[in-house]
């Protein structure tokens, strides 16, 4: 699933990302070599990382 259509990056490039990097979704995009647009998209992948991050430790 997309989670952020402007930068068609999807929830699972996400996932990878925040597995090996610590940040919110602003660094782990900058990770992954983008930047928000128009930032609509944040609040899903802050969700997406945080449960994410949440999996890792459980």
């Amino acid at each position: 699933m997309f989670i952020c259509i402007c930068n068609a990056i999807r929830e699972k490039d996400i996932r990878a990302t925040a597995r090996c990097h610590a940040g919110n979704a602003e660094e782990i995009y900058g990770r992954m070599g983008f930047k928000p647009q128009c930032r609509q998209c944040l609040d899903d992948a802050e969700d997406v990382i945080a449960d994410e991050r949440a999996c890792a430790l459980a």
